[in-house]
């Protein structure tokens, strides 16, 4: 028995070590699981948040313009141009096939405008499209030139033509919810059914303007070329881009915040029934008549910004209250027009764009649209009195703007809205976070208490979860 003692404590002990090293394994295996879970949690937020401080374009800086304009246009269309640059933070470009004459070159040296460049020679491509422009092969071609401009830190090309009108912080807001690392061809299409029929539903439109993502202008460039070798027979520039990068794989991202405006006419009914996305691009303006009245169509555009530069987020941002005591309808298009109509209207009655211009080609069939519309009722009595945007100032209470009465010569009695003669909007700035971008609200307005008999004051805030916009 003395010789076994030793040997069962022996076992013991060994038996004692395995146990501890067993245990001790498993815990050092459960804090290198734990470790290795946090590490990662940390580094997928890390990778998140770097990744979102990467590729969100955190200013003007990260974007680099190309504009197509020519010699005989630029000197009209720079005040175009004039209204959105910012020189001090934008980088960019406006090609033309030669500079114009010594007087306008002169003219064209402005602190206040991009700087122009000259186009390659674009001799060597056939053309074949009956009727149309050689030029349209210059103007595809400044995807290719805006690139070998070789700016560092780019993140987005965007393109447009010289009476494209951008809005240079709600580009930046709209760019910031795609990753420029990946393949992004960003832009939309014709309000005309007819014309995306003809050039295809899946082409960004050019006077819109459009954003091709570095990582994938970068591949355009280098196969830009080869490709408009093999679409002779097209007809815009636009349509060879698209056919280019169609062949590289990439589809359309549609954003409603790009305008084409195929459309002639009164611009109103498609200002003021604007999409709940922020406003990027207007185009074709020449086209129209302006948009404020008693204003040339440069003096509307730059009253516009007035707005758009104190609150660009909320700028023709539609928002619908109703006033319980009139049982009026409140339209409030912001910084731009509001309607009132002098019954309740069901919401859904009011979004329909109504269709106050003509359809861009004249043809035998009747309009036919991309959206919902609504005819004018042909009495202009019966219609809405509209107020325009007056002015607009920022306080510490928020941003207030007035709408004056547009003229209406109908008769009136005392529960028409068109005893009113201004209507006055309390707001705040509408800076929207990304998941916000992603999954817009409409916001919700009350008509308050006003001792004024002509005035009507309005305020605008967002709606309360369960809050329904709807006549009482």
């Amino acid at each position: 028995m003395q010789f076994l003692r030793p040997k069962i404590k022996t076992q013991s002990l060994s038996h004692l070590i395995n146990l501890l090293l067993i245990s001790s394994s498993v815990c050092i295996v459960f804090l290198l699981v734990s470790l290795f879970l946090v590490s990662s949690s940390r580094t997928s937020d890390l990778f998140f948040s770097s990744s979102h401080d990467v590729y969100a374009p955190a200013s003007l800086e990260h974007i680099v313009f190309g504009i197509a304009s020519n010699k005989n246009s630029w000197p009209k269309r720079k005040e175009y141009v004039k209204l959105w640059w910012r020189p001090e933070k934008m980088r960019g470009c406006v090609f033309l096939e030669s500079l114009p004459s010594d007087t306008d070159s002169k003219s064209n040296d402005n602190s206040s405008l991009p700087p122009l460049c000259i186009s390659e020679d674009t001799s060597r491509f056939r053309y074949t499209y009956r009727g149309g422009q050689r030029s349209a092969i210059r103007v595809a071609r400044v995807v290719v030139e805006t690139v070998a401009l070789n700016h560092s830190d780019v993140q987005w090309y965007v393109f447009g033509d010289d009476d494209t009108v951008f809005f240079p912080d709600n580009l930046v807001k709209t760019l910031s919810k795609y990753d420029p690392g990946l393949w992004y061809y960003i832009g939309s299409n014709s309000e005309d059914h007819e014309q995306n029929r003809i050039f295809s539903f899946q082409m960004a439109f050019g006077g819109a303007g459009f954003a091709i993502s570095a990582s994938l202008a970068n591949v355009l460039a280098k196969v830009f070329d080869s490709c408009i070798e093999r679409y002779p027979h097209l007809y815009g520039s636009d349509s060879r881009i698209y056919s280019c990068l169609a062949e590289l794989g990439v589809s359309l991202t549609l954003e409603p915040g790009f305008h084409q405006f195929d459309v002639r006419g009164n611009l109103f009914g498609l200002l003021a029934s604007h999409p709940t996305a922020p406003l990027v691009s207007v185009h074709h303006l020449y086209h129209m008549g302006p948009i404020f009245p008693n204003l040339t169509t440069v003096k509307a555009l730059e009253h516009l910004f007035e707005a758009a530069n104190v609150d660009p987020g909320r700028i023709l941002q539609q928002t619908i209250c109703y006033d319980r005591w009139f049982s009026w309808t409140i339209s409030v298009s912001w910084g731009y027009a509001v309607q009132v109509f002098g019954r309740h209207i069901h919401l859904p009655d009011i979004l329909p764009v109504q269709e106050t211009f003509q359809q861009w080609k004249k043809r035998n069939s009747p309009p036919d649209y991309t959206f919902n519309t609504r005819e004018l009722h042909p009495d202009p009595c019966q219609r809405p009195t509209i107020f325009f945007l007056d002015n607009v100032t920022s306080g510490r209470d928020g941003i207030r703007t007035s709408y004056r009465k547009s003229f209406v010569n109908c008769s009136h009695d005392m529960a028409s809205p068109r005893k009113l003669e201004e209507i006055r909007v309390l707001s705040h700035k509408l800076d929207l976070h990304l998941t916000e971008l992603q999954a817009p609200r409409r916001h919700c307005c009350d008509v308050l208490p006003s001792s004024a008999g002509q005035i009507m004051d309005i305020a605008i805030r967002e709606c309360k979860e369960e809050e329904l916009i709807h006549m009482h």
